[in-house]
């Protein structure tokens, strides 16, 4: 089995019948299961219908718009990686749209073979890793009062809870838990939590460190585990 067609059930969701027949096709081509949906009503049917690797979700719907079945995705505990899909134009979207959880986005008219590389990327990031042969345990880092559970992809509270989080920031949270009190600066956090060469808009990773700070710091307004380094990055101050 080729490694897209591991990759399982992609859900294509664009109230345009002509890019869901695009998309579909072209990633069936690659190997990929793809199912389609013309609106929020309809991806929803197809989520009770059976769990997805990702989503690719247009946000210009009619009706109820993709951000708001994105809101109601990451409320209901839903965390299916999301790669939405923007008008060129649509900066606030795009920040909206990571605000609430989304993964990555693309503008529209879609590249196709940009589609698929930032695909693979969502996956690449939202898939468990590998547990050690020998059955030891997974590895943990400590955020402040959360721990990180690395072989596991999961974050957890100080009281033992977990806290949900999306694929991109256990992405972000990996990469600091490997560089401890090295400054990062935005580049290289893009670099190695995205595993791609592209750059996004500017403020993507600050976004998504905010998110971030409202769960793993005891005060987000005043945070002291994810440290901003004024005019070149961020730092993780454990270990």
């Amino acid at each position: 089995m080729n490694e897209t067609t591991q990759a399982g059930r992609i859900i294509v969701c664009d109230d345009e019948p002509d890019v869901r027949e695009m998309v579909g096709e072209y990633l069936e081509r690659r190997g990929y299961v793809v199912a389609t949906a013309a609106n929020a009503a309809e991806l929803r049917a197809q989520l009770e219908s059976g769990p997805a690797k990702a989503i690719i979700l247009d946000i210009n719907m009619p009706g109820e718009d993709g951000l708001t079945a994105l809101r109601s995705m990451r409320g209901g505990a839903d965390h299916t990686p999301v790669l939405m899909l923007t008008a060129n134009s649509d900066v606030v979207d795009r920040i909206v749209g990571l605000e609430m959880g989304a993964d990555d986005y693309l503008g529209k008219p879609v590249d196709l073979r940009e589609l698929e590389a930032r695909l693979k990327a969502v996956l690449r990031r939202g898939g468990p890793l590998a547990k050690a042969a020998d059955g030891a345990a997974a590895e943990e880092v400590a955020f402040g009062p959360c721990r990180l559970d690395l072989a596991g992809a999961r974050l957890f509270g100080g009281d033992g809870v977990e806290i949900p989080i999306t694929a991109m920031e256990f992405s972000l949270l990996k990469v600091f838990a490997e560089n401890p009190g090295r400054v990062l600066n935005r580049d290289q956090l893009l670099e190695q939590a995205h595993d791609r060469s592209w750059d996004p808009f500017d403020r993507s990773i600050d976004i998504r460190i905010s998110r971030l700070r409202r769960k793993i710091e005891p005060n987000a307004q005043k945070p002291e585990v994810i440290r901003t380094v004024r005019g070149v990055g961020y730092v993780f101050a454990g270990k």
